[in-house]
């Protein structure tokens, strides 16, 4: 399933519908969570072992943030990337 993320704060119960293998694309305001001194930063870094999570590279751009700003792993994605997480899950959720 690929969740997708768009507003900050991020409620703990979105966090706990995500499952091993699921693909989590942060856009909009909930790219700032990505941090690595975001209030959530352990709950991803946990969350990072058992799926893939990603941010939209406009978003963070517009905000200000600098890949290197995020949190180890994060992996920083353009639009032709998310059109393809799309097509590669038949499932998907915005939250």
């Amino acid at each position: 399933m690929l969740h997708i993320i768009a507003k900050s704060p991020i409620q703990s119960s979105v966090l706990e519908r995500i499952d091993a293998g699921d693909s989590v694309l942060f856009i909009r305001s909930a790219v700032q969570e990505l941090l690595r001194d975001g209030t959530l930063s352990e709950r991803l870094c946990e969350l990072q072992k058992k799926c893939d999570l990603a941010a939209l590279t406009t978003d963070l751009q517009a905000r200000g943030i600098f890949p290197e700003e995020l949190l180890e792993g994060i992996s920083v994605i353009d639009y032709p990337d998310f059109v393809e997480l799309t097509i590669k899950h038949s499932l998907i959720q915005s939250w």
